[in-house]
């Protein structure tokens, strides 16, 4: 029972890219890591298969001028007959005998019992986005691994259109201790009612319109409403800025969403009795100066997110410290930034930006090299080109919660000193919300340093 550990790992969603989007999880006997001087033939014979049984568990390997390399991890299937018996029997009962056979064992002392219910395809962005988060959930369990957590995966693909009811008809739904998903408001409810009854967790990953997290304590939703969200940044501005001089710019950008985020800091400052200035982006050298202090650090909050708006800004900037190089200035911005690191990096740096997120990678960071380069070997192709990196997402998630269930089990509450785990770019801190489930309270501000360096403040 414990060797039926297998899920689909690493090569195994090269099997979504096929012009079928994939139903549901297969199961494989092994994974193989190439050797020196082995060869297809060598390691079909090895393992009793025909080279055909293994190129059709391998379909990456029937694609013109595959090459065998060192180092590559293959799937080894079971030979035709092999303990699929035993399979469909362990993993496939029925939903009332598995229920039964869960409750008995504590899930700290077995496998992580783990669903996917994502849109898993190849047909448009969201199921492209959502396999390389899969992948990046499939690279944290063979991490989780190596440190002696057994994990079963099973996946489903649940696209847009899908009637969620009939995936969870199948057996496999009610013995899962976490399932992942979904990805669309409509489908949360469905799959929230089946997890309560049969007391299994659900992460849901992305951000999603639904009140269902309030009175469903099963529920894990990672995303947060723009209120909130608001609420905490302007919580955690007014700690880190306290003693400085807020100059807020009107940048005349009649498409931006962010008057409600400046009107909400605005109130706050006033009732914290802090003093502020307004300034527009048109207005003269001289009106534009007046607006900053000479003796305090001034902190600078644009009302628009648009990098030619930005541009603007630092121009005028960049004119003022030429002629008053004696001002303090750090800027202020929002998630949107992270995207134009391209164009405004050395500004950031010089402005002292900092950019509030709930995710960030460094790309500078031995870690974040660590794991784009096993995702290339491992998928032989590069993580999309996202600022949130969606594979790094789904390994952060899926560790974190792995994990949390490997030590706690029904006990764990996703609280972010409960696991040990740095994630490298998606931090999660739950707190539960009324009588319901837990929402993710995590924030941090990226911070692009003078000297050139990036810290991430996390909170």
């Amino acid at each position: 029972m414990k060797q039926i550990w297998r899920y689909l790992l690493l090569f195994s969603v090269c099997s979504l890219m096929t012009e079928t989007a994939l139903s549901q999880s297969q199961v494989f006997k092994d994974l193989h890591e190439v050797k020196r001087k082995e060869t297809i033939f060598g390691i079909a014979r090895d393992n009793g298969l025909t080279v055909q049984e293994l190129l059709d568990a391998n379909p990456e390997m029937n694609t013109p001028g595959y090459e065998l390399k060192v180092g590559a991890v293959i799937k080894i299937p079971f030979r035709k007959g092999e303990k699929v018996a035993a399979i469909q029997e362990n993993y496939a009962p029925s939903a009332s005998k598995t229920t039964n056979a869960q409750a008995s064992v504590d899930m700290r002392q077995r496998e992580i019992r783990v669903g996917i219910m994502l849109p898993l395809h190849k047909l448009n962005g969201d199921g492209k986005r959502m396999v390389e988060y899969y992948r990046g959930v499939l690279m944290a369990c063979d991490s989780l691994k190596a440190n002696g957590v057994s994990t079963d995966i099973r996946a489903w693909n649940v696209a847009e259109d899908t009637d969620i009811d009939q995936i969870l008809k199948d057996p496999q739904a009610a013995t899962r201790d976490l399932i992942i998903g979904p990805l669309y408001s409509k489908q949360v409810k469905a799959l929230g009612d089946f997890a309560r009854a049969r007391n299994i967790r659900v992460l849901i990953p992305f951000s999603i319109n639904s009140t269902e997290v309030y009175d469903n304590a099963n529920l894990f939703q990672v995303y947060q409403n723009g209120n909130t969200l608001n609420e905490a940044i302007i919580y955690r501005f007014n700690q880190r800025f306290k003693n400085c001089h807020p100059v807020i710019i009107d940048c005349n950008d009649t498409t931006s969403t962010k008057g409600a985020f400046t009107a909400a800091l605005r109130r706050k400052l006033e009732q914290e009795g802090i003093v502020y200035s307004i300034t527009n982006l048109k207005s003269n050298e001289s009106l534009f100066q007046k607006c900053f202090s000479t003796t305090q650090r001034n902190v600078v909050i644009l009302n628009t997110s648009r990098s030619a708006e930005l541009s603007v800004a630092f121009a005028k900037l960049n004119g003022m410290m030429l002629n008053s190089p004696q001002l303090q200035i750090s800027l202020f911005g929002y998630p949107e930034w992270l995207q134009y690191t391209r164009s405004h990096l050395e500004n950031f740096y010089k402005f002292d930006t900092y950019v509030p997120s709930t995710y960030y990678m460094n790309p500078l960071s031995t870690r974040s090299e660590r794991i784009k380069q096993k995702y290339r070997w491992n998928f032989h192709q590069d993580m999309q080109s996202y600022p949130q990196r969606f594979a790094v997402t789904g390994f952060d998630h899926a560790y974190f919660f792995i994990k949390g269930l490997h030590l706690y089990g029904k006990n764990f509450m996703g609280g972010s000193g409960m696991v040990g785990y740095t994630p490298i770019q998606s931090p999660l801190h739950f707190e539960r919300i009324g009588n319901g489930g837990m929402q993710n309270r995590s924030l941090l501000f990226v911070h692009y340093q003078r000297d050139q360096r990036i810290e991430t403040v996390n909170f």
